[in-house]
């Protein structure tokens, strides 16, 4: 399995459980503190930084697939 390297705001939701339009804006802020464009990807560890989880555990959250109820 590949190492995922940018987030999205699904990724987001999986991760902080909030709504895809929540997700949508925290993205959104972290471009911006970042000082990156709308078309410039994300990466885990500005995200990690951001929003203060352990880069580890985003990564370990991302690699987990996602069970069905």
């Amino acid at each position: 399995m590949t190492a995922t390297l940018t987030i999205k705001p699904k990724d987001l939701m999986r991760i902080l459980g909030l709504s895809y339009s929540q997700c949508l804006r925290k993205v959104k802020a972290i471009r911006e503190v970042n000082g990156k464009e709308r078309h410039q990807y994300v990466t885990v560890t500005e995200t990690a930084d951001f929003i203060g989880i352990p880069e580890d555990t985003i990564r370990k959250t991302l690699e987990n697939p996602v069970k069905p109820l």
